[in-house]
């Protein structure tokens, strides 16, 4: 080659060779959940055992090599942009569903419940890593990352994990990108651990049967599922599945322009708008790609009104937000830095958060889907739990085990509560770049005003967000 470089030398090679590692770690993963029952019955999805499989094979090899198996940075913007590329592909998808006073009652109550369930998160989370603080000298504001981890997925987990991190405008928090992470894994694990056992209660109980649903009845697809009428043809000048891919990759760096010119208004000027607010901008690029997605769709979605072909494909769109996510979990979990274990003020808060987040979590869950779904209390609590412990994929893997043909308004209801769980969730979005400022190096001298702030303001917010969600119960108590 001309070009300097020759077909054979490694940094031609090392994005195939690292993709390659994700790809069959998850297929592994698939296979041995397809012949192992009780990796089966954990309901683990296999881009989590594919992340821990990767994890351990690391472990190994760099005891026998000296090197890692793969570039860390690389796990990391996979985790990083498989988050925003996931949502812009959901996001552009168009929302067709039936739409009745019931109906929208029920999804507004779920977004309610999201939201209430990452400020319980939240409370907790900071809580404890406040009062450890006092007794063990750790980084006090690590316990917000609980709400990223658990409620929002390993790509927000390494996102504010990462600010943290690498923040100037207050003591950093060492090791906060494998900090969120971590707590992201484990709210995987916490998803498929809590859905078995609550599934065997159900089972104990007689108020479920184990269904063994056939695999293409359970797929339920047709042809109207796949392509509708007015779309472009699978292929001609150029493939279908190219221009899906290319119309996300377009909203995404449109995304990216954005908050590019965010930067540079906040560089001007300067201070805490750039040791603050810029950090958030870039951390909150699966939000910015969404706002992008839902714009992008409204102008395609005008010009199919004129008479326009239509370009998008639901289905397609799926399927590439399906494999942005995987890519996103098994690279996140792969991306844990296990040499922070060593460190008491590292794995100390982790575990006390972790156990109890996902204990309330369980408990706050069960008494909701009661009280607020009493027509299908098991698959909403299912749907839920493994939403708000893992992500929304994980919700529909465990909702599969007793409603496999999403008969109940369980699985629409994880859908489409998105908008309002943006809405009522953004105020704590903010609350998380505002809780560590004035932190210092020295325990000492730092000063926890702001932190001690930010958890009134969950408190507050969290009676909000329950006056909401009970408020049939009660304004009934009180008529």
């Amino acid at each position: 080659m001309t070009t300097g470089h020759n077909f054979w030398d490694p940094g031609v090679w090392s994005l195939m060779i690292e993709l390659t590692i994700l790809l069959v770690s998850m297929l592994t993963a698939n296979m041995l959940r397809r012949l192992i029952k009780p990796l089966r019955q954990s309901l683990i999805p296999s881009s989590v055992l594919g992340g821990f499989l990767i994890l351990f094979a690391n472990i190994a090899y760099e005891k026998i090599t000296g090197v890692s198996l793969f570039n860390k940075v690389t796990m990391e913007t996979l985790t990083y942009h498989g988050l925003g590329l996931g949502f812009v592909a959901m996001a552009l998808r168009s929302n067709k569903r039936e739409k009745n006073k019931k109906s929208n009652i029920a999804v507004f109550d779920a977004g309610v419940t999201t939201v209430s369930s990452y400020l319980l998160q939240g409370i907790l989370g900071l809580s404890i890593t406040i009062g450890l603080f006092y007794l063990i000298g750790n980084w006090p504001v690590s316990g917000l990352l609980l709400p990223m981890g658990f409620g929002q997925g390993p790509g927000q987990a390494y996102n504010w994990g990462h600010v943290y991190e690498t923040a100037t405008a207050y003591a950093p928090f060492q090791y906060g990108g494998s900090f969120g992470l971590t707590i992201a894994a484990m709210g995987f694990v916490s998803a498929g651990l809590g859905g078995v056992i609550y599934l065997q209660r159900m089972k104990k109980k007689g108020q479920i049967k184990s269904l063994l649903e056939n695999a293409d009845e359970m797929e339920n697809l047709s042809a109207e599922s796949i392509t509708e009428k007015g779309e472009i043809p699978l292929s001609e000048s150029l493939d279908k599945l190219t221009v899906q891919i290319g119309l996300v990759v377009f909203t995404y760096m449109a995304a990216y322009g954005a908050m590019y010119l965010c930067s540079l208004g906040l560089d001007k000027l300067g201070g805490f708008f750039t040791s603050t607010v810029k950090p958030l901008i870039w951390g909150f690029n699966f939000l910015i790609g969404t706002v992008m997605a839902i714009l992008v769709r409204n102008v395609l979605k005008g010009l199919t009104n004129r008479g326009r072909r239509q370009y998008l494909n639901n289905f397609m769109l799926a399927r590439i937000s399906g494999v942005m996510f995987d890519l996103m979990v098994v690279a996140s979990i792969a991306a844990i830095d296990l040499s922070a274990f060593s460190h008491r003020e590292f794995i100390i808060p982790l575990t006390v958060v972790c156990i109890v987040g996902a204990t309330a979590t369980y408990i706050q869950l069960n008494i909701i889907s009661k009280r607020i779904y009493p027509e299908y209390q098991a698959e909403a609590f299912l749907s839920l739990y493994g939403m708000l412990t893992g992500t929304a994929s994980t919700g529909v893997i465990l909702l599969r085990e007793i409603d496999p043909l999403f008969k109940t308004p369980a699985a629409s209801n994880l859908v489409y509560q998105q908008l309002w769980a943006i809405v009522f969730g953004f105020p704590m979005l903010l609350l998380l770049g505002i809780a560590p400022i004035g932190l210092t190096a020295d325990p000492a001298t730092t000063n926890m005003t702001n932190t001690w702030i930010t958890l009134a303001a969950l408190a507050v917010l969290f009676v909000v967000m329950n006056v909401i969600l009970f408020r049939r119960e009660i304004f009934k108590k009180k008529a």
